[in-house]
């Protein structure tokens, strides 16, 4: 039979009283163990660095790049620019032709975007293709792919 010690009072004694380490000694431990050197990482990193291009240089090599023509998954769009007179952004007027669900009358609806012209070479009046592509300002998801046909 487990006998338990008793205190003075009659009580029985806690357990792990004594056993307890301070608080403060731990956490200072796990700081210590936490630090591990970064040498190894500084060491593997390439010294050498890469030569800087002039912001003439460097544009003109991001207008040279050229895009893939088809990415699958990407809506793509033919329409008339309305606009072009921001800096490399063109307003395209997308005009669709649907029949009318129940009575038969054609119904012309249109809709403008913002398109990502990088060399500015649609002019107002063209007609272009533009495909979806990521958010490249708040109103600019699309990017002109190709001048279909210049205005007259």
């Amino acid at each position: 039979m487990a006998t338990t010690k008793k205190t003075d009072s009659g009580k029985p004694a806690p357990k792990h009283s004594a056993a307890r380490k301070p608080a403060a000694k731990k956490t200072a431990a796990r700081k210590t163990a936490a630090k591990k050197p970064t040498t190894a990482r500084k060491a593997a990193a390439p010294e050498a660095k890469a030569v800087k291009k002039t912001s003439a240089a460097r544009s003109k090599a991001k207008a040279e790049r050229t895009a893939p023509a088809k990415v699958p998954g990407r809506k793509e769009r033919r329409g008339v620019v309305v606009s072009d007179a921001m800096d490399k952004t063109i307003v395209v007027r997308i005009d669709v032709a649907q029949k009318h669900e129940r009575y038969g009358k054609v119904v012309r609806r249109s809709s403008k975007l913002h398109a990502h012209d990088e060399r500015n070479t649609a002019g107002v009046g063209d007609l272009v293709r533009v495909v979806e592509t990521r958010p490249l300002s708040a109103t600019k998801r699309w990017r002109l792919l190709e001048v279909l046909e210049k205005a007259k």
